[in-house]
């Protein structure tokens, strides 16, 4: 690897080698896992370049190319298990320069990558009351280019499924990282190539992506006595095809109380359901709430959450974990799958089994035509032995973990190695310096996963 002469040839761009600049712009939350910052607390890049167009991307493929440097592609740095830490260092390609919306129809969009989510959900709420279908809890930093390369699912999954859903993207843009980068338009099943792969084999530069109407949204919280009268209203509430919603979520007391917003009322004793509905729709989930036995706790309307007010989906997915670590620092999580028909009982049985230790929080949400819910438990860090045996545990239940104290594509357990991905890899990043050591399939060919259920099926 030659840095200094690839950077040399770059000089013309928007260069970063100060090393407390680019520590920091190498990094993303992989400090949820106590085992993550142990192994990527070193992790730095060489040099930070920031390119504000496409042609300046290709640009820095083709030297990084020449010279052997790797090259890891960053959106907002909101991962939280070092999608976009360069674990072999070389340059870190920040897109958050790439904002053109290159235009709004009615019922999809086509962006730049590097443009926030919220950005662009302003923009297209501005132009015609549309908005996007799915945005996970990083909705206001986090990138569109950076949620299609790392992400899975997030608000809106209640109604929409995962991303990885048939029609949920409907195009992308990626540069091949060869001697001279290829410009490539994928569609339909091509699309998988690239989706979920963080940046391991093409770096997306634009995407075109289906909208939903931009209703007024409503949010309520909802307090129980009990964390499976919660959890049975919340998978009541996930049936009610008729009642347009956002989000459904679930969090065990005292979590609410003790580390979210107390100050709404929520007791200490109440495990809490956090929904957005349309606002039209809160007569017809008030008349369901009056057949459990939970009650109304706090009411608003999103576009009200100005000032120091959060939306209630700061407070879900993966923020959840986020506010309990500003709490206590020995805190981590688990992302894991209830099953269904029978993903309430695998619930119980969970909570029942691990008490305080694993304090459940519950994201209901469309998977595979069913209804089912994804746990982002979180977790009383012990030991790494212990996490281990937690997780275990879990598998032997039925319930799989996509592990988030690893920092591959496989061993998080959302896939096996991906065919397709692996072969796109070979056909774009000959050389494999591309976000290198994330991907096993290329790195270590002998790997093989233990046999169990996985969030995606290979292709």
């Amino acid at each position: 690897m030659s840095i200094d002469a690839c950077l040399a040839e770059l000089s013309d761009l928007a260069v970063d080698t100060q090393p407390q600049r680019v520590r920091r712009r190498s990094r993303d939350f992989y400090w949820y896992s106590p085992i993550l910052k142990r192994r990527l607390d070193r992790v730095t890049a060489d040099a930070v370049v920031t390119p504000r167009s496409e042609e300046e991307v290709a640009r820095v493929l083709a030297a990084a190319f020449r010279h052997g440097v790797p090259v890891t592609a960053r959106g907002g740095g909101t991962g939280n298990y070092g999608q976009a830490m360069p674990l072999e260092g070389g340059i870190v390609l920040d897109l958050s320069e790439l904002t053109a919306i290159e235009w709004i129809e009615h019922g999809r969009i086509r962006v730049q990558a590097g443009l926030k989510m919220a950005e662009l959900d302003a923009a297209t709420i501005a132009h015609s009351r549309q908005e996007l279908r799915l945005h996970p809890s990083t909705h206001k930093t986090g990138t569109i280019g950076g949620y299609v390369a790392g992400g899975s699912s997030g608000i809106g999954s209640i109604t929409w499924g995962l991303l990885r859903d048939r029609g949920n993207i409907l195009g992308l843009r990626v540069l091949t990282m060869e001697e001279r980068p290829r410009a490539l338009e994928l569609r339909g099943a091509d699309i998988q190539k690239v989706n979920h792969a963080y940046g391991t084999n093409g770096i997306i530069t634009a995407l075109e992506l289906p909208l939903a109407p931009a209703y007024r949204w409503a949010e309520l919280i909802l307090g129980f006595d009990g964390l499976m009268p919660a959890a049975r209203f919340a998978d009541a509430l996930a049936r009610e095809d008729a009642i347009l919603k956002k989000l459904v979520t679930v969090i065990e007391a005292p979590v609410p109380h003790d580390w979210l917003f107390p100050e709404r009322g929520i007791g200490r004793e109440e495990t809490a359901v956090l929904v957005m509905v349309a606002d039209f729709a809160t007569d017809a989930l008030l008349d369901l709430l009056r057949l459990h036995p939970g009650r109304l706790v706090w009411q608003g309307l999103i576009e009200e959450a100005v000032g120091g007010r959060l939306p209630l989906f700061e407070y879900s997915w993966n923020h959840t974990t986020l506010h309990a670590l500003k709490h206590d620092r020995t805190i981590t999580y688990l992302q894991t799958l209830f099953p269904p028909p029978r993903h309430l009982e695998k619930v119980e049985e969970m909570a029942t089994r691990f008490g305080e230790e694993v304090p459940i929080h519950l994201e209901f949400v469309r998977f595979g035509g069913q209804i089912a819910c994804f746990g982002l438990q979180l977790v009383r860090y012990r030991s790494d032995e212990r996490l281990a045996e937690i997780i275990e545990e879990h598998e032997r239940a039925g319930c799989p973990i996509f592990n988030p104290h690893a920092f591959t594509l496989e061993e998080g357990g959302m896939k096996k190695v991906d065919a397709l991905q692996l072969a796109f890899k070979r056909e774009a990043d000959p050389k494999g310096l591309l976000n290198p050591g994330k991907m096993l399939g290329w790195s270590d060919p002998d790997w093989k996963p233990v046999e169990r259920a996985f969030l995606y099926e290979a292709h």
